[in-house]
Formats: C-alpha cells, sequence, structure tokens
C-alpha cells in the first residue's frame, strides 16, 4: 500500500444499470482516519479525433440534461458489453455522424473525473474519413446534429467558450500540437 492509498473498509450500492452503478464506500485514510467516498463505477467509453477531407473536425451538437445546455463534442459512446473499444469507436463515429473510415489509431486513455468515478475515456484518431452512402443512425433517444470545423473556428470556440467539452478540446489541442491541422 502506498503512503497515499486509502483502503476501502465497506461498501454501500444505491443504483445499478447496465452500464454504471453509484456506491459509498467507508475508507481507511493515510493517516489513519476514516472518511466516506462516493463512487460512479462505468464500463468505460471512447472518443474519436476524426478529420473530413477538407481538415475539419467532425463534430456533433447535442442537448446535454447534467448541464441544461447544448454542447459541442467529438463523436463519443460507451463500451458495450464484449465490444472491443475499437469496435465501440467504429460504431460511434458511424451511428451518430453518419461517417465511416479507413483506420483508427489509438491515442491514449484519460481519466474523466477521477475524484468521483471510475470512467476511462480512450481517444482514437480516425484517418480516412468517408461519409457513408448509407448511414446508420444515432441510438434510440439520442438526438445529434453532426458539425465540421476548421481549425480557427473552433480554437476560437473554446476561447469564448462554446466548446466546453473536454474530450473536444483535448481533440483541438492534440491536432494542433500534432501538427495535423
Amino acid at each position: 500500500m502506498s503512503k497515499l492509498e486509502e483502503k476501502k473498509l465497506s461498501s454501500k450500492e444505491y443504483y445499478r444499470n447496465p452500464f454504471l452503478y453509484i456506491h459509498e464506500d467507508d475508507v481507511s485514510l493515510p493517516d489513519g482516519e476514516k472518511s466516506k467516498r462516493i463512487v460512479v463505477t462505468h464500463v468505460g467509453a471512447v472518443s474519436i479525433i476524426a478529420l473530413t477531407e477538407d481538415k475539419e473536425l467532425l463534430l456533433v451538437r447535442q442537448y446535454r440534461y447534467p448541464l441544461g445546455l447544448e454542447t459541442i463534442e467529438i463523436p463519443a459512446g460507451k463500451l458495450e458489453e464484449n465490444e472491443a473499444p475499437i469496435a465501440t469507436a467504429k460504431r460511434e463515429l458511424e451511428e451518430e455522424t453518419g461517417y465511416t473510415c479507413e483506420s483508427l489509431e489509438l491515442l491514449g486513455a484519460h481519466a474523466t473525473e477521477p475524484g468521483f468515478t471510475n470512467v476511462v475515456l480512450q481517444q482514437f484518431l480516425a484517418t480516412g474519413v468517408t461519409l457513408m452512402a448509407h448511414p446508420v443512425g444515432a441510438d434510440e433517444g439520442e438526438f445529434v446534429e453532426v458539425m465540421t470545423l476548421k481549425k480557427d473556428q473552433a480554437l476560437m470556440m473554446v476561447a469564448t467558450g462554446e466548446i466546453i467539452d473536454l474530450k473536444t478540446v483535448y481533440a483541438i489541442q492534440y491536432l494542433t500540437v500534432a501538427g495535423l491541422w
């Protein structure tokens, strides 16, 4: 046990569905004191950074109920049971945007909010992105508007707070720093 590690003493489950559960754990702190931690355990997710032939970033606009507003985000979605992350990325790109790609490269994995959830988001770079002749369509209950942005537009929207989603901010930064834009 590291000198900073907290040890779980007990756990109480509050809610569970197929992709997440919420529990409260009693923990022992490094100094021997006790505390509680509320944790959202999640199956994990992927996001896709995709540039069109015209070097425009492929995005979706959607209403995010917890925030009470529309957000602009790169395509993303949760892992399905027994589905490889790369398959999830391909499926989500097609369902949310109507685009497909020639290849996907895993760029890395990022903890989204480690203070209360174990969600790890695996980010993929899609290359050879083309519009499908017969788009698959979004999941039931999912309403998205597909859009694209050029580099300067995207950077300005981050600077003005129009793009607040961190996976999307990361995508814009990645494309810029990596010189892909």
